[in-house]
Protein backbone atom coordinates (compact mmCIF):
# COMPACT_ATOMS: atom_id res chain seq x y z
CA UNK A 1 0.00 0.00 0.00
CA UNK A 2 1.60 3.43 -1.33
CA UNK A 3 1.20 5.94 1.54
CA UNK A 4 1.38 9.91 1.12
CA UNK A 5 3.63 12.16 3.89
CA UNK A 6 4.40 15.93 4.11
CA UNK A 7 7.16 17.57 5.32
CA UNK A 8 6.02 19.69 8.46
CA UNK A 9 9.30 22.16 7.60
CA UNK A 10 9.09 22.47 3.66
CA UNK A 11 5.60 20.82 2.59
CA UNK A 12 7.18 18.42 -0.05
CA UNK A 13 5.37 15.57 -0.49
CA UNK A 14 6.80 12.13 -0.51
CA UNK A 15 5.37 8.34 -1.51
CA UNK A 16 6.77 5.95 0.40
CA UNK A 17 5.51 2.28 0.59
CA UNK A 18 6.45 0.18 3.56
CA UNK A 19 8.50 3.04 6.00
CA UNK A 20 7.25 4.30 9.03
CA UNK A 21 9.72 6.71 9.49
CA UNK A 22 10.40 8.89 6.45
CA UNK A 23 12.97 11.69 6.45
CA UNK A 24 12.61 14.44 3.76
CA UNK A 25 15.07 14.87 1.08
CA UNK A 26 14.65 18.64 0.29
CA UNK A 27 15.08 20.35 3.94
CA UNK A 28 16.56 17.55 5.83
CA UNK A 29 13.56 17.07 8.26
CA UNK A 30 13.75 13.97 9.84
CA UNK A 31 10.36 13.23 10.95
CA UNK A 32 7.61 13.66 7.73
CA UNK A 33 3.96 13.84 8.59
CA UNK A 34 1.10 11.03 6.92
CA UNK A 35 -1.28 12.19 5.16
CA UNK A 36 -4.77 11.35 4.89
CA UNK A 37 -5.16 11.55 0.84
CA UNK A 38 -4.83 8.40 -0.56
CA UNK A 39 -2.20 7.48 -3.42
CA UNK A 40 -4.48 7.32 -6.24
CA UNK A 41 -5.84 10.87 -5.71
CA UNK A 42 -2.23 12.07 -5.12
CA UNK A 43 -0.87 10.50 -8.44
CA UNK A 44 -4.00 12.20 -10.09
CA UNK A 45 -3.11 15.78 -9.39
CA UNK A 46 -1.62 17.87 -11.01
CA UNK A 47 1.54 19.40 -9.91
CA UNK A 48 -0.23 23.12 -9.64
CA UNK A 49 -2.99 21.23 -7.24
CA UNK A 50 -0.53 19.44 -4.95
CA UNK A 51 1.66 22.26 -4.40
CA UNK A 52 -1.69 24.06 -3.17
CA UNK A 53 -2.45 21.00 -1.28
CA UNK A 54 0.92 21.57 0.85
CA UNK A 55 0.74 25.25 1.31
CA UNK A 56 -2.43 24.57 2.93
CA UNK A 57 -1.42 21.73 4.63
CA UNK A 58 0.94 23.91 5.96
CA UNK A 59 -0.94 26.87 6.94
CA UNK A 60 -3.49 24.74 9.09
CA UNK A 61 -0.95 23.16 10.73
CA UNK A 62 1.57 25.89 11.82
CA UNK A 63 1.37 26.99 15.54
CA UNK A 64 0.99 30.97 15.08
CA UNK A 65 4.39 32.58 15.15
CA UNK A 66 5.79 30.23 12.76
CA UNK A 67 7.40 31.83 9.39
CA UNK A 68 5.93 29.42 6.95
CA UNK A 69 2.10 31.11 7.41
CA UNK A 70 3.43 34.11 5.99
CA UNK A 71 5.46 32.37 3.28
CA UNK A 72 2.38 30.91 1.70
CA UNK A 73 0.11 33.80 2.08
CA UNK A 74 -1.12 35.52 -1.29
Amino acid sequence: MMKVYICPSCGWMRVVSRRKDVECYKCGEKSMILTKMDFTTFAEMPEKERSAYAAAWLYMHQPPGKGNREKFRR
